[in-house]
């Protein structure tokens, strides 16, 4: 039974995680497989544009489109229950040691003889127990009963032999094991016992020491980031004060801009009020000179007319001569002036002082030292090196240092770096559509008139931006359907499709893909891995560029982060795009 059992389970297997399928689907070669994982496989090849079957490697082209196989879930979940069922009743399942002495189904063993070198399962264990003349050696059972036994003798192992270190016969220690040191194996099971005892108490020490380091660790850590915080708020009142400065020295520039601007409006506005007064009186008495010249009477013409012979002209408005070149640019001049000289001693003393505090900052460490200790302890193996644990000396002074920047891990602490980008045209592929001022990209069938430039990618349908980044800088994306949101060093190649040119394909670019239609994420840079599946059609990105930082994060009624890389990067870094047929991004 249980090899039916272990038998069908073969069958409702899935060769790719080795598990019962889960949402099962049959590709066109008449393999199954769990829907995510042969999807997940794909995803991989989808770049190549021909899909494989993972068991007989049989390809397809265009991509199979995947439907649940119902058929195939009924059975599954049917021996999904046969399976329960049968380990309710104590009947072996898969893994279990069954019971020798069980006819039809088999129950799970619980007890191994040595001597009879069976297998019983509780009932017949029992009865073994009541017609065994003597009582026998038994263990906890065991499917490896054969590795007990002697294959040149057929008896149970009894002795120890400390030479080869191996158990053996008696009957060994005349022949192959002749003058060899040997004991029973009871002996060096006591023996060895008593250096497990010693092994322990050293780990047990161990632990203490550990436990003691860890708390040491946990101290210190709390007094880093504490002193880090009273570096940065005491870095951030002296700026402050700084840029106050500044701002005063502003004030006082507009504020004289101003009063000269207000005395000479005030003075211009009561000449103009003046002139205005004059220009009404003239305008009227030339009103009274032209009814006087159409008058037929003599005697009132002739009386009259002495009072207009010369206009008149108010002894206190005297004639003006009106500037119409005057301009502030030699202020503007001036302040750029100082601009340029503050800036430039700025950057002097700052290139000074950072220098100093840059070692100063350096010098902050919680792990002053790592020592090898107690060799006796077991080490773990990788790549044939041993691996020891280390002995960890804490210190922490933060006294020298008068700015520390920690990386953000809030929302809002993010969007304190937050950068505006907008997209480059001279890279966009010719099925990429730019719109909303350069900050949306989406694909069209029908090509765009871009002109031909060095910098156009011309074999993925990518686009970088404009803006770099060079410092600490975020931003958020939204998508649909399928994109890579990636960051890349300018000098990625540009002309064809190789992987040289693929965001996340080589050593220049470095990638996160999302797709509604696949079961999962990924991130890559030469190498893949892979991500749980986003749901979120936001997505922030974080890059520290001197501390060599880049994060992803998903954003929405909360924030969660997608994964992080630390590394160095050597070059300025610009954020990126591959978009799928049919699919758009949007910087936010």
């Amino acid at each position: 039974m249980a090899e039916a059992i272990s038998q069908e389970k073969d069958s409702f297997t899935c060769p790719v995680c080795l598990d019962l399928l889960k949402d099962p689907v049959t590709i066109p070669c008449g393999h199954n497989f769990c829907m995510r994982c042969i999807e997940g496989c794909w995803d991989q090849e989808d770049q190549k544009g021909v899909y494989s079957c993972s068991l007989c490697k049989h390809t397809f082209t265009p991509r199979p489109v995947l439907y649940k196989n119902p058929l195939i879930a009924e059975m599954v979940e049917k021996f999904r229950k046969t399976r329960i069922q049968a380990s309710t009743h104590n009947y072996a399942g898969p893994g279990d040691v069954e019971c020798d002495v069980c006819t039809g189904k088999k129950r799970r063993a619980v007890k191994s003889c040595l001597e009879c070198l069976v297998s019983y399962c509780e009932s017949h264990f029992k009865v073994h127990n009541e017609v065994t003349p003597r009582k026998h050696s038994v263990i906890d059972a065991t499917g490896q009963l054969q590795e007990r036994i002697c294959s040149e003798h057929k008896k149970v192992l009894e002795i120890f032999c400390r030479t080869d270190q191996i158990s053996i016969f008696l009957m060994c220690t005349m022949d192959g094991h002749k003058g060899h040191d040997t004991v029973t194996v009871a002996a060096e099971m006591h023996t060895k016992q008593k250096q497990l005892g010693q092994t322990q108490r050293r780990f047990q020490q161990r632990i203490q020491e550990r436990e003691k380091e860890l708390q040491e660790l946990r101290k210190a850590v709390e007094t880093l980031k504490s002193s880090a915080q009273t570096a940065v708020k005491d870095s951030e009142k002296i700026f402050t004060e700084m840029i106050r400065s500044i701002e005063r020295r502003h004030s006082e520039v507009t504020e004289l801009i101003r009063a000269q601007e207000k005395a000479e409006v005030s003075r211009a506005e009561g000449l103009l009020k003046q002139l205005e007064q004059e220009i009404a009186e003239l305008k009227r008495r030339d009103a009274e000179l032209e009814q006087l010249s159409h008058t037929d009477d003599h005697i009132h013409f002739l009386k009259n007319i002495p009072s207009f012979q010369d206009p008149p002209r108010p002894k206190d408005l005297p004639r003006m001569t009106i500037n119409q070149s005057f301009s502030f640019d030699a202020v503007k001049k001036y302040v750029s002036a100082v601009k340029v000289q503050l800036e430039e001693k700025l950057e002097d003393i700052f290139k000074q002082e950072v220098a100093k505090i840059s070692p100063e900052v350096a010098q902050i460490k919680i792990i002053l030292s790592l020592e090898y200790t107690d060799p006796e302890l077991p080490v773990s193996k990788t790549d044939s090196k041993e691996i020891l644990p280390p002995y960890m000396i804490f210190s922490v002074s933060l006294s020298n240092v008068q700015a520390v920047y920690p990386e953000p891990v809030t929302r809002e602490e993010l969007l304190q770096y937050s950068c505006h980008f907008t997209l480059d045209p001279n890279t966009a592929h010719r099925n990429l559509h730019l719109s909303e001022g350069n900050r949306k990209v989406e694909w069209k069938a029908e090509l765009q008139s871009y002109p031909d430039h060095p910098e156009r990618f011309d074999g993925w349908l990518q686009v970088l931006c404009r803006e770099g980044v060079s410092g600490r800088c975020y931003w958020e994306v939204e998508w649909s359907r399928g994109v890579h949101i990636a960051v890349s060093y300018k000098s990625i190649s540009r002309k064809g499709g190789g992987v040289e040119c693929g965001f996340g394909l080589n050593d220049q670019s470095w990638r996160l893909k999302l797709s509604s239609s696949s079961s999962n994420s990924s991130f890559r840079h030469n190498k893949e891995t892979k991500l749980p599946l986003v749901a979120s059609s936001r997505i922030g990105v974080y890059v520290d560029h001197r501390a060599g930082t880049l994060a992803f994060y998903s954003i929405s009624d909360t924030m969660t982060l997608l994964h992080k890389v630390q590394t160095t990067f050597t070059h300025t870094l610009y954020p990126g795009f591959y978009v799928f047929p049919g699919s758009s991004v949007k910087l936010l």
